[in-house]
């Protein structure tokens, strides 16, 4: 069975393809000062909502593709322990991260030898597919969240 459209279709939802905006547009001239602001009204700072996109891709790439894998205690094992990042390394280190795990869970979802169907073996259920279509989905969320908190903070358009 060809499913390359099937691919194509889920590689552009993960390389921010579609109605929302897209991850380097929201991370986009963020101001260093207010990366750990909760304004009135929002649950989340950019950098929690930031390193807990991080964390949730990353541990869904690690099950798609390692077997070995334990994923972290929920729910603190994906979200930061403080509001605010210890450092402007830290938000750089956590967008390159990022970028870093969703090129490389487009690579498992571009490569024609893995079967978007089959199930993952140490899984209970979960397919190629499934996996894929749930970071697009989790990061869009979370995007849309992102926005807000901009919007709440009054840095963006």
């Amino acid at each position: 069975m060809n499913n390359q459209p099937l691919r194509e279709h889920v590689l552009y939802l993960l390389k921010d393809g579609g109605a929302h905006v897209d991850f380097s547009a929201a991370i986009k001239g963020v101001p260093a000062a207010l990366r750990g602001k909760r304004p009135k009204g929002a649950d989340h700072s950019l950098w929690e909502l930031l390193e807990h996109m991080r964390l949730a891709q990353w541990d869904i790439l690690e099950f798609s593709r390692n077997p070995e894998h334990c994923s972290p205690d929920w729910p603190s094992g994906y979200w930061p322990a403080k509001p605010a990042p210890p450092s402007q390394n830290a938000w750089n280190d956590s967008v390159r991260a990022f970028r870093n795990n969703r090129d490389a869970m487009c690579e498992l979802i571009a490569d024609q030898s893995r079967d978007l169907f089959a199930p993952i073996p140490h899984g209970e259920g979960q397919t190629l597919l499934r996996e894929g279509l749930l970071v697009a989905d989790h990061n869009s969320y979370h995007l849309g969240q992102f926005i807000l908190v901009r919007r709440l903070l009054g840095i963006w358009k």
